[in-house]
């Protein structure tokens, strides 16, 4: 005999209250009848079983202590739980990245963007790659751009320029190699 949604939602109401009057195995059964759905939704805030597994303890403890505060009008069991559940684990992560050091300690953390002289060589790069493309005709000049700063294919460059796609890719190629020579100058 299967039980309908509704007789499943009254009996967990019943064993709130139940935990709400100080019964462990009301509490041990709402645990058996809970807990994967709970720590289901601690590992995917968390990422984590260990951090998932201790949060999920600690709802169990606020559930023991504040079931009486269950308002069954206000929501169902399973969803007061899947709330307690998911603030717990949303503090836990505010928590673990929450800065523990004053800001002295931000001297020492590794900056993984460029130096300032990696900086001032990709300017200098931009700079040069500017002035080389300005040596080029209008022409080679667009569809280099076009090509490689618009992202346009060879065919597409082909069909607006109306020649056949051998020719624009001598085209081209013909603009790069004089790029290139440029660029090493």
């Amino acid at each position: 005999m299967t039980i309908d949604a509704t007789e499943k939602q009254r009996e967990l109401v019943d064993l709130l209250q139940s935990v709400a009057t100080g019964n462990r195995l009301s509490l041990r059964t709402l645990y058996d009848r809970t807990s994967a759905k709970l720590y289901g939704i601690c590992l995917r805030i968390l990422h984590d079983q260990d951090d998932a597994e201790d949060v999920l303890q600690s709802v169990y403890l606020t559930v023991w202590r504040k079931a009486d505060l269950f308002d069954p009008s206000k929501a169902s069991v399973i969803t007061w739980l899947a709330v307690l559940a998911r603030n717990r684990a949303v503090d836990r992560l505010r928590q673990m990245h929450r800065p523990t050091e004053g800001l002295e300690a931000v001297a020492e953390v590794a900056d993984d963007g460029m130096s300032a002289v990696e900086v001032l060589e990709q300017e200098q790069d931009r700079t040069r790659l500017s002035h080389c493309l300005d040596e080029l005709d209008e022409r080679p000049r667009a569809m280099i751009r076009a090509a490689f700063l618009d992202g346009a294919s060879y065919p597409d460059l082909a069909k607006r320029e109306g020649v056949p796609l051998p020719t624009m890719k001598s085209w081209v190629r013909r603009a790069l190699l004089r790029l290139r020579g440029c660029m090493e100058r």
